[in-house]
């Protein structure tokens, strides 16, 4: 058995989907999306497609090595996306080729089923705003969620003033009131802030316990990042932006953080992740895997929470679930998705559905025969403060 073709489509705003049919028509799939970089990846994979042309599909772990390390130029976001995306393809035709759920070619479940948290917050306490939030929440809870996770809006500076922290703690608490003790909330700071403004962030949070804190300063310090755990009570996250094991190495080393939060289309793919959280484990420190993308990155993570002991909570947003475009989308039942039973990744796309939503995106965009989505529509973009100063996103 031999790859025959490697296709890439972009059926959605942030999706990029890679297709790998193999000669005796077995297919797997994988997700490529780099947000904020729509054709980056695009080209990254157009690149590696020549190598794995004609090579065996289920020599998994010997392509990722050679693709990592035969370039001098090593890691960095748009290689070790597009081997994300590869990766998940990859072992997406492995577990229907040996007809078995991919998690049982990594060891095999350690758990039944795999919770996960759903994106809702209060972002403003204006009238229009909290009826909105309340919809929302109505909705998310009849489908079934326990967990959220929320963070403060706007551009945040290295200090603010009392009545915009004020602002958003009142927020917070009122996500508390509004579910009760027994729901999870955990609050995403996009790393807008400085060690000393995410520790009086985190205090004044702390009564209302919430379950985690990501990112609460830029992923890039460590030190800065330590600084902040050894002073709140709250849990720690980080990780979305860390792509290997070589990245996460200082984060264990240093115990900077309580949970971490790899990317399965970032950070490698499938394989990466396993051993990022096999790592974390000696530390113990639980992973919470981030995916903010579409349900092919989505259904990958379910293999990985599946076998990892140190499993905490999955990341997942409204289009993760299938988008329309899979057969079956998974389900939400009391903030759980039951394991995977389908063979390799576990879902059957709607290609028909993909081709069309592809060629629909591509007629808007007109980019070397690939075509362009603006930055400005998925993560990135220009930010300023109101002294023309770049803020971060």
């Amino acid at each position: 058995m031999k790859i025959a073709k490697i296709e890439q489509f972009f059926p959605r705003r942030r999706m990029r989907l890679v297709k790998i049919t193999t000669d005796n028509g077995l297919v797997g799939w994988g997700e490529t999306t780099l947000e904020g970089k729509p054709m980056s990846t695009i080209a990254a994979v157009n690149e590696l497609a020549e190598y794995l042309t004609g090579k065996d599909p289920l020599r998994v772990e010997h392509h990722w090595q050679h693709i990592y390390r035969s370039a001098f130029f090593r890691g960095g976001n748009v290689l070790m996306s597009a081997l994300a995306g590869i990766d998940q393809a990859l072992w997406d035709i492995s577990g229907k080729y040996y007809q078995v759920p991919t998690y049982k070619l990594l060891g095999g479940a350690v758990r039944d089923r795999i919770r996960v948290y759903a994106h809702w917050g209060i972002g403003s306490r204006d009238e229009k705003s909290l009826e909105q939030a309340k919809i929302r929440l109505e909705w998310l809870q009849k489908s079934g969620y326990t967990a959220f996770k929320s963070g403060p809006s706007g551009k945040w500076r290295a200090h603010e003033p009392p009545a915009v922290v004020d602002d958003f703690v009142a927020c917070a608490n009122l996500m508390r009131e509004w579910v009760g003790d027994e729901i999870e909330i955990g609050f995403d700071f996009h790393g807008k802030m400085t060690p000393s403004l995410a520790i009086e962030v985190c205090h004044q949070l702390q009564p209302m316990r919430p379950m985690f804190v990501e990112e609460p300063v830029p992923q890039e310090n460590v030190d800065a990042l330590k600084q902040v755990s050894d002073h709140v009570i709250v849990p720690v996250a980080t990780g979305e932006r860390l792509l290997s094991r070589w990245e996460f190495r200082k984060v264990f080393e240093t115990q900077a953080v309580a949970y971490i939060q790899p990317d399965v289309s970032h950070a490698g793919g499938i394989s990466e992740v396993k051993k990022i959280a096999n790592m974390a484990e000696i530390y113990y420190v639980h992973i919470m895997p981030h995916c903010a993308i579409g349900p092919v990155a989505f259904s990958a993570c379910l293999q990985v929470d599946a076998v990892v002991p140190n499993f905490l909570i999955q990341e997942q947003i409204d289009a993760g679930l299938g988008n329309d475009l899979f057969e079956t989308s998974w389900k939400v039942e009391n903030g759980y998705i039951e394991l995977p039973t389908g063979d390799g990744l576990g879902f059957e796309v709607d290609e028909k559905l993909i081709r069309q939503d592809d060629r629909i995106t591509q007629d808007k965009m007109n980019l070397l025969g690939y075509g362009l989505i603006s930055s400005n529509e998925e993560l990135g973009g220009e930010f300023y403060h109101l002294d023309g100063s770049v803020a971060d996103w």
